[in-house]
């Protein structure tokens, strides 16, 4: 996993796994913004993301414009950026899309990390600055990633190919469900003609087919073992057999909705599969966690 791991033989987790599966770690912080990157990990990214963010900064508080606040909840399930007073949720980046976090080791304040965005998938650089605790929010996301990783293992993602295939069963039998229906149609129809054919007049000759089999490789309908049900007596045939719609709250094995940290290895909903792949590539690229020095020439100034 990186970089991600390498740093955790230098610097002990900081909190309990419960704390962060049950609940959340928050941390109060200015929010300096984001900006788009061209790539998902790499300190000179990071680098010219921050000296961009300090600077439109600079100018706005030239403008008496103030650094917006906003508390980070740090969980399992990601990193919630919200408004401290209204709890209004303004950004949510799951762990899975989080690929670089880092602080700087010599302000101790700023700390960035880069989230790929789940609507455009572009890569979005978040900058903030905090009161002597950047190392130790790169140091809970990272612990975040590692417990999210290892849930994701035990609870959906180490058999996402046999996912796959059980999606590629599912469909099967759904075609194969319609295709039946077809069939059974279809005997009725000529059970309806065997049933409404002339009777030849007395003494006339009318041949005989052979008692074999017919084109569905069954043996020809009798009306002492009928293959499909009788008409009903008042001569009105029934109905065509059709297929019930299935139930969409579950799927034909009876699996419920989905949860990657909750369900069990049994269950497996149709509609799950892109999100599982796109989780399982998320944890495989990893996080990379950085300690660097992101302004050799500080613009002047807290934010």
């Amino acid at each position: 996993m990186n970089r991600a791991f390498n740093r955790k033989k230098d610097k002990s987790w900081m909190h309990t796994p419960d704390a962060l599966a049950k609940h959340y770690i928050p941390y109060n912080a200015k929010f300096l913004g984001n900006t788009e990157v061209d790539q998902p990990k790499g300190t000179e990214i990071v680098k010219e993301a921050v000296r961009k963010l300090k600077f439109q900064r600079h100018i706005k508080k030239s403008e008496g414009q103030k650094t917006q606040k906003v508390e980070l909840q740090i969980s399992i399930y990601g990193v919630k950026i919200l408004d401290p007073k209204t709890k209004d949720v303004q950004y949510n980046c799951q762990l899975h899309r989080i690929s670089f976090c880092a602080d700087d080791k010599t302000d101790k304040r700023i700390f960035t990390f880069i989230c790929k965005d789940s609507e455009s998938n572009k890569h979005l650089c978040y900058v903030f600055d905090s009161e002597k605790c950047a190392e130790e929010v790169t140091l809970t996301i990272g612990q975040a990633f590692d417990l999210a990783y290892k849930k994701f293992l035990e609870s959906g993602g180490k058999d996402v190919e046999t996912r796959k295939q059980i999606g590629t069963l599912q469909k099967r039998i759904q075609e194969l469900e319609t295709e039946n229906s077809g069939l059974k149609k279809q005997l009725w129809e000529l059970e309806e003609q065997l049933m409404i054919a002339p009777v030849p007049p007395a003494g006339s000759i009318s041949f005989k087919p052979p008692m074999s089999t017919d084109v569905f490789d069954m043996v020809p309908f009798s009306t002492v073992t009928p293959l499909v049900p009788i008409p009903a007596s008042n001569g009105t045939p029934p109905p065509p057999t059709t297929t019930s719609p299935p139930d969409m709250s579950k799927d034909l094995f009876g699996a419920e909705p989905f949860d990657p940290f909750t369900c069990g290895q049994a269950d497996f909903p149709p509609d799950i599969q892109s999100r599982l792949d796109e989780m399982q590539e998320g944890f495989k690229m990893g996080l990379t966690l950085e300690a660097t020095v992101f302004s050799l020439e500080p613009l002047g100034g807290r934010c």
